[in-house]
C-alpha cells in the first residue's frame, strides 16, 4: 500500500485500492476515505491525506466528514420505520398528521410525494439563514404556509435543502422527536453518525475545502452518456442565480465558513447536515439491505421509481425513490448495478451507494470538494472497482 493511503483492503478489492490511490497520486483528493461491505464482510477501510487543509491535520481512521446530501437517505430510512409500524401512511394525506400543509393548493400532497421531491417546494420563498435553519419547527411551518410551484404529485424537481423540512416533519411530527434523535435511538446509536453532530465530533471531523483545480474525466466510458443538450441546460441553471437549481441548492447559506460552520453542523439539517465515518455510513447501508432497519419489502418499495424523468430543479432527467436515487444522470451507476442499486450522492463528490443483488454496501467521504460539472467521477470510479472487484 502506498504512503499516500492506510488502512485494509481485502485482496480481493485490490481494484478499489488502486483506483482510491490514484485519486490522490493524481490530485484529486485533500483527504477522504472509503468504505466497502460484501454481505457482512467489511472488505474495505482506507483513508488517507489530510483532514484539514490548513493546519495539515491527517485523516485517521476515526477521522468523520460531513456527507451533505447522502443525509437524505438516512433521513428517508427514518420515515419509512415510522410508516412500516403503522404510525403514518405514505400515501395519505399529509394534512392527516399535519393540517396546516394544506395551505395554498396543497392539500393533496401525500408523505410520499414529500419522500420523491415531488410536493412542488424545492426552495424557500425568501432567503434564510443558517441561525433561521436551525429553528426546525419555525422552517417547517414557513414551508406548509408556501404556495407550491407546481401541483404535487404532478411533476418532481430535486429539493436540495427544503427536503429536509419536508421529509423530515414526518419523523418530528409522528415520532415526537428530531430526526437526528430518532435515528441515533432506532439505528445508527452504535455507528459513528450524527444528524446534529456534538462539539468534541464537529471539531476532529474533517474540513471542507474547494479545489481550484480542474480534474476533468471524459471519454468513452464515461457512465450514463450525457447528451450535449442536457449538459448545456445543467449548465446554464447552474450560471443562473435566479434559477430552480441555484434557488434550491443555495437557500439557506450556511453563513461563515460553509459548511464548516458549527451552527450548520450542530444543526443537523435533515437534508444535508450529516457527518460520519465512511465505515460507519457504509455500515447503515450494509444493515438497510440486510432488512435490520426495515423489512426488505419495504425497501424495494422504496427503491422502486416513484418518480423520474425530466427534473423541474435540476434540468436533467432524475429517478428517485422514497428518499433514495436510482441509476441516472445524477447517481451514476456502473453497468451492473442498473436494476436494482441506490442510495444518494452529496455535493462535492461524497456517496452512500447499495446493490443488494450484489450485496455491496459502500460510503465514499472527501473533503475535496468536487465539481460535478466538471465531470468528477471520483465515487463512480470506486463503485465500479467494487462492482470488478466482485465479479
Amino acid at each position: 500500500m502506498s504512503d499516500l493511503v492506510q488502512g485494509f483492503c481485502d485482496p480481493a478489492f485490490t481494484a478499489v485500492r488502486e483506483v482510491f490511490e490514484r485519486n490522490f497520486a493524481e490530485g484529486r483528493e485533500f483527504g477522504a476515505a472509503i468504505a466497502v461491505y460484501a454481505g457482512d464482510r467489511k472488505v474495505v477501510d482506507l483513508w488517507g491525506g489530510v483532514a484539514d487543509r490548513r493546519t495539515g491535520r491527517e485523516w485517521r481512521a476515526d477521522t468523520p466528514c460531513f456527507g451533505f446530501s447522502c443525509t437524505k437517505a438516512v433521513t428517508a430510512t427514518a420515515a419509512l420505520l415510522l410508516a412500516e409500524r403503522g404510525v403514518v401512511d405514505l400515501d395519505g394525506p399529509v394534512t392527516a398528521w399535519w393540517p396546516e400543509f394544506g395551505a395554498n393548493g396543497k392539500e393533496g400532497a401525500t408523505a410520499a410525494h414529500l419522500l420523491s421531491h415531488q410536493v412542488g417546494l424545492p426552495a424557500f420563498a425568501r432567503p434564510v439563514t443558517a441561525e433561521e435553519a436551525a429553528d426546525t419547527a419555525a422552517r417547517a411551518d414557513e414551508l406548509a404556509a408556501q404556495a407550491p410551484e407546481w401541483e404535487p404529485g404532478t411533476a418532481h424537481g430535486y429539493h436540495a435543502l427544503t427536503y429536509g423540512w419536508l421529509a423530515g416533519e414526518i419523523v418530528r411530527r409522528n415520532a415526537g422527536v428530531p430526526v437526528g434523535e430518532f435515528v441515533a435511538r432506532e439505528f445508527t446509536g452504535d455507528l459513528d453518525l450524527w444528524i446534529g453532530a456534538p462539539d468534541d465530533v464537529i471539531e476532529r471531523a474533517a474540513k471542507l475545502a474547494a479545489s481550484r483545480e480542474n480534474h476533468n474525466e471524459t471519454g468513452p466510458d464515461v457512465p450514463q452518456a450525457v447528451d450535449d443538450d442536457a449538459l448545456g441546460r445543467l449548465a446554464n441553471a447552474y450560471l443562473d442565480a435566479a434559477s430552480p437549481m441555484n434557488r434550491s441548492l443555495n437557500n439557506p447559506k450556511p453563513g461563515k465558513g460553509g459548511f464548516n460552520n458549527p451552527v450548520v453542523l450542530r444543526a443537523g439539517w435533515p437534508s444535508a447536515g450529516m457527518i460520519a465515518t465512511a465505515p460507519a455510513f457504509a455500515a447503515f447501508y450494509r444493515d438497510l439491505i440486510a432488512g435490520h432497519i426495515i423489512a426488505p419489502e419495504t425497501l424495494r418499495e422504496a427503491t422502486r421509481a416513484h418518480a423520474s424523468g425530466p427534473d423541474r430543479t435540476l434540468e436533467v432527467d432524475t429517478a428517485f425513490g422514497l428518499g433514495f436515487m436510482l441509476p441516472a444522470m445524477t447517481f451514476f451507476t456502473p453497468e451492473p448495478g442498473r436494476a436494482s442499486a441506490f442510495g444518494h450522492t452529496g455535493a462535492g463528490g461524497s456517496l452512500g451507494f447499495a446493490d443488494p443483488a450484489a450485496d455491496l454496501a459502500l460510503a465514499y467521504l472527501p473533503n475535496r470538494m468536487g465539481d460535478q460539472l466538471s465531470g468528477d467521477l471520483r465515487a463512480y470510479r470506486l463503485v465500479e472497482a467494487a462492482y470488478t472487484s466482485l465479479a
